[in-house]
């Protein structure tokens, strides 16, 4: 049967399948291959293939890449994570391409030094490389633990050490995986855990496995497969017909938490990237530590500072109590509750009693956080990719 172009009787039946069972994740792993578009994916791999054949230095260069990239990688030793210090930490992060969009990276690993501090960075690392429990937990753990390195970050390490098992996920992979109909694949990273991914590593493992039966041997392992997901799949065709009808899942209270803090963290960003000093879970006032905050010093008008609190779930009331308290602090000039359309309506009704704040309360749905986030990291990566602003200005 043609991988992605099911007929209506197929779509039905599988459909009917997929809800009245409870294993949905097992459901979608054992039709994987059938909704796969296995004829964009063997004419991708045949366009890999060509350049490769037709550009043999740049192949072999970037062959011999890959290959130092995950010598350096595996060179972190269990022994040499114990005893890490602030440079090598530096030494580690600053190459990853999830840092890209980081003009003064010193900077912003500085923060996540002081954020997290060395012996719990040292900790996790350990425990990500060569940790004993299964990679959802470790990855969860990781995610739940680690302030301002979110699955870009995690996935990249994991990838670069083993490149055979781990894929590497971010937003070019994200396209890939739609453009060949890849089921039950996460629209946004913020939300990733552990089981999310070792599902997304398992089907790329399948995708290499794949290609070396059909004689592509140039797809070695899943950073090799990055880099032709990279190349050849960041254009969605016309002709993959209509998408089967995934159930949108609800996501856990765990899943709430990351979003929350990746939330928060591009919060943070953001301010970064507009020139603010900006902070997560900082103590603002009295009884008052808010998610994020970007402060400015004005000439003589002192300190500005702008607060932001983010809801994912939990009380309302807490939330607002957090941003009047903050009010307490002369220098706050703004105060932001930042959640989903939904809760943000049920915020306004909330506070619409509450003299204090209701005429200065403002409001941000996180689904544009992150738009305007992936919008600035987007044009900053491309500056700092010129070449022309020093490096460590931005």
């Amino acid at each position: 049967m043609s991988s992605h172009f099911l007929t209506i009787k197929d779509r039905f039946l599988l459909k009917r399948f997929h809800l009245s069972n409870s294993t949905n994740q097992d459901i979608l792993l054992f039709f994987h291959d059938l909704l796969m578009n296995e004829k964009l994916y063997a004419s991708a791999l045949s366009n890999y293939k060509k350049w490769a054949d037709s550009n043999k230095a740049e192949a072999k260069s970037e062959f011999n890449e890959r290959h130092a990239l995950c010598d350096e990688m595996q060179s972190y030793t269990k022994e040499r994570l114990q005893n890490l210090t602030e440079d090598e930490f530096f030494n580690l992060i600053a190459p990853l391409w999830a840092m890209g969009m980081w003009g003064n990276k010193r900077y912003y690993l500085d923060n996540v030094i002081e954020n997290n501090g060395m012996d719990l960075l040292r900790a996790q690392l350990v425990n990500l490389f060569y940790g004993s429990t299964s990679i959802k937990n470790r990855w969860d753990e990781f995610r739940e633990k680690v302030k301002g390195m979110g699955p870009a970050f995690i996935s990249e390490l994991l990838n670069k050490f083993k490149p055979e098992e781990y894929i590497l996920w971010n937003k070019k992979a994200l396209i890939g995986f739609m453009a060949l109909g890849i089921p039950n694949i996460p629209k946004s990273n913020s939300a990733l855990d552990g089981k999310k991914y070792a599902y997304l590593s398992k089907v790329g493992r399948e995708l290499v496995v794949s290609a070396k039966k059909q004689g592509f041997s140039e797809i070695e392992d899943l950073l090799a497969l990055n880099y032709f997901i990279w190349q050849e799949l960041q254009i969605v065709p016309t002709d993959m017909g209509v998408p089967l009808e995934e159930e949108p899942e609800k996501e856990t209270k765990k899943q709430k938490a990351f979003v929350h803090n990746d939330v928060r963290d591009r919060i943070r960003d953001i301010g970064l990237f507009l020139g603010f000093k900006a902070e997560i879970e900082k103590k603002i006032a009295d009884g008052a530590v808010v998610d994020a905050l970007w402060e400015v010093s004005v000439g003589n008008m002192g300190r500005i500072t702008y607060v932001f609190e983010v809801q994912t779930s939990g009380s309302i009331d807490s939330l607002l109590l957090n941003l009047m308290k903050a009010k307490n602090n002369p220098s706050v000039q703004g105060i932001v509750a930042v959640s989903d359309s939904k809760q943000i309506e049920k915020i306004k009704k909330e506070a619409a009693s509450l003299r204090e704040i209701r005429d200065e309360l403002k409001f941000w749905d996180y689904n544009d956080v992150l738009k305007v986030f992936d919008s600035l990291s987007n044009a900053y990566e491309s500056i700092n990719a010129l070449g022309l602003v020093p490096s460590g200005l931005f």
